[in-house]
């Protein structure tokens, strides 16, 4: 047998995985398995007839650019359709400063690219999103995890952490993060700490990587579009690189994302772009140019939001009926997450191998943490199973509660 590993490279010996990732191809192995793993949109919520009907028309031939290769930075109505959208965000900007990704995971992967020199400390919430931590590590970076507090990243540690590494010879030029419903915690950071890490961000000479996915999808009875807005719209220094995606709001599928950055950077990142995948798909973008323009994803959002609302709700209920209070967490104010605490003495992979056993998949709590720590924590998703699979879902968790208990 051939030995490959031999003719890696150092950086394809080091590739970093997602956990997500992985949990989702378990949970793919079988029919019966409930999955609170991947933060999937409900497909129940996709406009299937409105994206039928662009479709017949984009492929009615009339238009031969629809099928054809496009510019690096994305298809220009778009653009300029995305300038508005982040105008209702109250962000304001041109053409120039935006960049089209597939998918805003590609965004993270830009950054890491072009702004990432191996070796380099990037600063990211404890816990962070695993896909973050995938595409920094990859770059090579030395990531180095920032306490969190009820209402987000606490400050005082992020100074001092930031402080501890430069002291220690490693640059630090970026602090990546989730303001709104954080992946994996739920949690919303605060206005108040928005305004002041955009104050720190200046004094400390560091770009914040502000990743906003979930900011429209807000749960009434505990938070509003004003709580989101992003710290993008209050950036009058040019120190936040601003992601988003309609992979939440529209559909994954479509894989379209964007970036927001000074122009300087986007073009650095478009020629990254060049050597990946030279263009997001041009037909996706059409689409999703046409669900903007005519105004479906403002008609979807209310809707959206009603019903991850209903989610969380059910899981919450759910959780306390056949759990008790043997699971602790933090109420969601939006987005598709629960963030839960198990008890004393229960580990997240020994409990993520008794569920399994029990046909039910979620998240280990230590995968989103770049200290070693978490595994006293578990990541349920809400947003895609149905309210009667999550109530299954949770039964059969229970169960497998239950056998770590009798088994430890």
């Amino acid at each position: 047998m051939t030995d490959y590993f031999k003719f890696l490279s150092p950086a394809g010996r080091h590739l970093h995985e997602s956990a997500i990732r992985r949990m989702g191809t378990m949970a793919a192995r079988s029919a019966d398995m409930v999955s609170f793993a991947a933060g999937y949109p409900d497909p129940t919520a996709f406009p299937w007839d409105s994206l039928r009907e662009f479709s017949a028309e984009l492929l009615s031939g009339t238009d031969p650019t629809v099928l054809q290769y496009g510019p690096t930075r994305g298809y220009e109505p778009l653009i300029e359709s995305i300038v508005e959208v982040l105008a209702g965000r109250e962000i304001a900007v041109t053409p120039r400063e935006v960049t089209i990704t597939t998918g805003s995971q590609q965004g993270i992967d830009l950054v890491g690219r072009v702004l990432v020199t191996p070796g380099d400390a990037v600063l990211v919430e404890l816990p962070a999103y695993t896909g973050a931590i995938s595409a920094f590590k990859n770059a090579q970076a030395e990531l180095v995890g920032v306490r969190q507090e009820d209402d987000g990243i606490d400050l005082d540690d992020l100074d001092a952490v930031c402080q501890r590494e430069r002291r220690a010879g490693r640059t630090v030029n970026l602090l990546y993060l989730v303001p709104n419903f954080q992946n994996p915690t739920g949690l919303l950071l605060s206005l108040e700490k928005r305004q002041r890490l955009l104050e720190w961000a200046e004094r400390r000479d560091v770009l914040i990587v502000e990743d906003d996915p979930y900011g429209a999808l807000y749960f009434d009875d505990v938070a509003s579009a004003g709580d989101t807005r992003p710290m993008r719209a209050d950036d009058m220094r040019g120190r936040v690189i601003y992601l988003s995606t309609f992979s939440k709001t529209l559909a994954p599928g479509f894989r379209v994302g964007w970036v927001v950055a000074p122009a300087s950077l986007v073009e650095r990142f478009e020629t990254a772009k060049q050597s990946i995948d030279l263009m997001t798909g041009s037909f996706d973008q059409r689409i999703v140019h046409e669900a903007v323009r005519c105004g479906l994803l403002d008609r979807l959002a209310p809707g959206l939001r009603r019903l991850y609302q209903t989610k969380r709700d059910a899981m919450e209920v759910a959780l306390r009926e056949e759990l008790g209070g043997r699971l602790t967490w933090p109420a969601p104010k939006g987005g598709f997450f629960l963030w839960a605490t198990l008890p004393e003495g229960v580990d997240d992979e020994t409990l993520l191998a008794r569920a399994l056993e029990e046909r039910v998949v979620f998240v280990s709590g230590s995968a989103f943490f770049v200290d070693g720590t978490g595994h006293n924590r578990i990541r349920l998703s809400f947003s895609a199973p149905s309210v009667e699979r999550i109530r299954e879902g949770v039964r059969r968790l229970a169960g497998a509660m239950a056998a770590n208990v009798v088994n430890s």
